[in-house]
């Protein structure tokens, strides 16, 4: 089985992977954060070539707080049990930052979808978590254009 990318950098490193119970939802939630961003980077980058700005503005509509909060309320239902916990987790976690431009309600679920990507990301389940992005953004009707 091949490894994930989590533990191919970990081992770089010369680090071990630990128990991701020992994790906070914030801390899950602080890795997902970039490898969300990184992911759709990589998208918004593959599907056009145009300047640095516009691609980061593209990007920025994608990862902010309220498409985040959209994308989650569209997965859901196709969360397993395990998933749904670590969403709730992250949800409900009490962050002393939020977001300039998000409501309350927005950023929680946002967090809580960071939190479920970092402990996909982190359990080197790649292919689970490029499911849900792929489903989430083409239901809210932002997905790569064919």
């Amino acid at each position: 089985m091949e490894k994930g990318i989590n533990s191919y950098i970990l081992g770089k490193f010369g680090l071990e992977k630990k128990d991701i119970r020992s994790y906070s939802p914030l801390t899950l939630a602080y890795i997902g954060d970039g490898i969300y961003d990184l992911v759709i980077r990589s998208m918004v980058v593959g599907e056009r070539s145009a300047h640095v700005n516009d691609l980061h503005c593209h990007t920025s509509q994608l990862v902010k707080a309220h498409s985040q909060s959209e994308m989650v309320g569209e997965l859901l239902p196709e969360l397993t049990e395990e998933e749904l916990a670590v969403y709730k987790r992250g949800r409900n976690a009490k962050s002393s930052t939020m977001a300039k431009n998000a409501t309350v309600g927005d950023y929680r679920r946002a967090t809580g979808f960071e939190a479920l990507m970092g402990y996909l990301y982190l359990e080197d389940k790649m292919e689970r978590m490029m499911e849900l992005i792929t489903t989430g953004l083409n239901r809210i009707g932002k997905g790569v254009k064919d």
